[in-house]
């Protein structure tokens, strides 16, 4: 998901945590943003608005990758979280259709026999 602030990207884990029910994340800051005390502070204002929003939004057993962008800087912390909300949100409504698409509809099946 493409926010204005970050870019939000989602995929069922390949190596799922047995034992417990956790999410992966990485973050990601090109040197486009800027010099490396730049990019650290992208990263540090990243991973402050995850500890507040994907302990009860993100969805277990699923790695994501957020990629800081120029305007993660400077924008309110506000906006930040809103956009990770969404990106979650979006995320998961996504996942929901594309799995309701794979599973054949009960009365269809009884219809065909």
């Amino acid at each position: 998901m493409v926010m204005s602030t970050v870019v939000l990207q989602a995929t069922p884990s390949l190596k799922p945590d047995l034992n417990q029910d956790v999410c992966h994340i990485g973050f990601t800051t090109t040197k486009k943003l800027g010099s490396a005390v730049v990019r650290n502070r992208i990263r540090r204002r990243l991973r402050a608005a995850v500890r507040q929003v994907f302990p009860e939004r993100a969805m277990k057993d699923f790695d994501y990758v957020i990629i800081g962008r120029y305007s993660t800087l400077s924008c309110p912390f506000k906006t930040l979280t809103g956009d990770l909300k969404w990106g979650l949100k979006k995320i998961r409504t996504l996942l929901d259709e594309q799995t309701s698409a794979e599973i054949p509809n009960q009365s269809e099946t009884k219809d065909d026999a």
